[in-house]
């Protein structure tokens, strides 16, 4: 009985040890080596070259086209940038699912509209493929440091099957629910994290403005009822936070153009669903102000430099 249990267990193990990884980005770059760190078997494919023979360097292998990964992998995660960018991805002429191994594992960890998850989703079970949405949170640093939060929709025994992949590249898998729930979190965390840098930036120019020293001004927010990540860990004035972007003029981090991209994805949605969100659709507007006068290259909490009448 005990060797039946190994062989099985033994059985597991290799049927999840080739994964593929497709989007190798700011943030997938990063995840992607963090699997290879944990010993998986890794092929990734970018339609950037250079950041492909990059991973390569470290022991990926590299493939040429999407047929050629969903031939190679058991596993495939996707961190690409937009709604579109996944549909051909996945659904296109030449996308994953046209050569997917039957009962294949896709994880999309991409941040995109609900209803993209949920029609990828249709057509894979139709192919014996499964598939699931895993966004993330924690920006550049959590992806090198392995500790982004995975906010996962699927079915249970499918999150089960990937948490050893996802908790190689994160410390925190949170199961929302049906596929599009991850998304639908992802989504409502990055509308409250847009609003609330906004906040901050208004608070510590109209602080500066009066007299007052920021990084005191920081200290008292984040011992008092005004404090949050922001504030605490991803603070938008220079030189107050010595790791955040603002310190290292505003490089991303997470890109002003990836944000305004969210904030636009909240607002169809919640036109979709009759749900009010006023303050989302003025942050929005705040973010595609910044971006055409010329600060699109930088990090969100750039919009500090833009409210102050700074430009690049």
């Amino acid at each position: 009985m005990m060797l039946r249990r190994c062989a099985a267990t033994m059985t597991k193990e290799r049927r999840f040890s080739k994964v593929g990884f497709v989007g190798l980005g700011n943030m997938g770059a990063k995840m992607a080596r963090n699997l290879l760190k944990k010993g998986y078997g890794l092929t990734v494919f970018d339609i950037n070259k250079g950041a492909v023979a990059k991973l390569a360097e470290v022991g990926a292998k590299g493939a040429e086209s999407l047929s050629e990964i969903s031939e190679d992998s058991e596993v495939i995660v996707s961190m690409l940038p937009s709604n579109q960018h996944v549909l051909d991805c996945y659904l296109g002429e030449n996308g994953i699912l046209k050569s997917a191994k039957r009962d294949a594992l896709l994880i999309d960890s991409s941040t995109i509209d609900p209803s993209i998850s949920e029609t990828i989703e249709k057509e894979a079970r139709n192919r014996n493929v499964r598939f699931m949405d895993g966004p993330v949170s924690g920006g550049v640093k959590g992806a090198e440091d392995a500790t982004l939060t995975f906010m996962v929709g699927g079915s249970e025994s499918d999150v089960k099957d990937a948490k050893p992949i996802l908790e190689a590249m994160g410390s925190n898998v949170v199961h929302c629910g049906k596929i599009g729930t991850g998304q639908v979190a992802k989504l409502c965390n990055n509308m409250l994290l847009g609003i609330n840098m906004i906040g901050v930036v208004e608070a510590f120019n109209l602080g500066e403005k009066l007299g007052l020293d920021a990084k005191l001004l920081a200290d008292i927010v984040n011992s008092s009822s005004g404090r949050s990540w922001v504030t605490e860990v991803y603070h938008p004035v220079p030189n107050v936070l010595p790791g955040a972007p603002s310190s290292n003029d505003f490089r991303p981090g997470f890109g002003i153009t990836l944000m305004a991209k969210d904030m636009g994805l909240v607002q169809d949605i919640a036109t979709r669903t009759g749900a009010p969100v006023p303050l989302c659709a003025l942050a929005h507007q705040v973010y595609r102000a910044a971006i055409v006068n010329g600060l699109f290259e930088k990090d969100f909490s750039v919009v500090y430099k833009f409210l102050r009448g700074e430009r690049k």
